[in-house]
């Protein structure tokens, strides 16, 4: 028997981020379950407690009247309402509104028709893994390696505009934060009008990030360890990262994350 409670666990164990669009359909999709143990039903209760504080009551309230889920909801909140302190306390404090690919789609072709000239810009960063389906968490910036192309970043007043509507900016880094060989194994995203778009590959973000001391880059890390071949992480990490190694601090944050993640020594070829 499949427990359709699990993707609530799932979600809500270990990760530095939940969206909340998805727990709360990993809450209706507990209601399917034909029983709940005392811990899963304590996960629920204080799964919407956490909603509630990111959302505000009258949101959540609208969610709850809405969902076919409502009453089994609203019975499983009533009836552990006094069992306990909060078991899943520190969940709210890692509650986002994940940005979906479709989002940076819509920001991209909008974009688009306001560029006049051939204009290809490479995204990496953790809008590249979002696109790529494999981080769920909420970013202002979408990377640009590199720059933003004049015929973009000199239009101010527009860029102000989309930042206020879309919730993101235009930013970007330099590719030597990059593995050796990235150029190679971009990904196309599309072609929007005159603006070629490409994605960094994810293994070359991930070794990225491994190389960086901040804690935003070793969290992106903790959520696709789980998501990417292990073996390819080895050897991409030991193939194509001598000029990262050459810089000492970065050296040394990639050892720190490396032994975070798998416990054992950055690889080397």
């Amino acid at each position: 028997m499949v427990d359709l409670s699990q993707e609530l666990w799932d979600l809500t164990f270990g990760r530095p981020h939940v969206d909340a669009a998805e727990l709360a359909g990993a809450i209706e999709q507990a209601a399917k379950s034909d029983a709940l143990d005392t811990r899963t039903q304590w996960l629920v209760r204080d799964s919407v407690r956490a909603l509630a504080r990111h959302w505000g009551e009258q949101r959540l309230q609208r969610w709850v009247t809405n969902s076919a889920a409502s009453a089994w909801i609203e019975r499983i909140c009533k009836e552990t309402a006094d069992d306990s302190d909060e078991a899943f306390g520190l969940l709210s404090r890692r509650i986002v509104d994940a940005i979906k690919p479709q989002k940076v789609l819509e920001f991209l072709r909008e974009l688009s028709t306001h560029v006049g000239t051939p204009t290809r810009i490479e995204i990496g960063g953790a809008v590249a893994l979002i696109l790529a389906g494999r981080l769920s968490r909420a970013t202002e910036d979408i990377d640009v390696v590199d720059e933003v192309p004049a015929a973009i970043r000199s239009q101010h007043q527009l860029l102000d505009s989309f930042a206020k509507r879309f919730g993101f900016k235009l930013t970007h880094f330099q590719s030597h934060y990059l593995p050796n060989g990235w150029q190679n194994r971009l990904h196309s995203v599309g072609v929007f009008g005159k603006l070629q778009v490409f994605a960094v590959d994810e293994y070359d973000v991930f070794a990225g990030k491994l190389f960086s001391s901040r804690d935003k880059d070793r969290d992106d890390l903790r959520e696709l360890v789980g998501k990417l071949d292990r073996a390819m992480l080895t050897q991409h990490v030991a193939q194509n990262t001598a000029d990262l190694r050459s810089e000492p601090k970065s050296a040394a944050a990639a050892e720190k994350n490396w032994f975070v993640l798998f416990g054992e020594s950055l690889p080397v070829s």
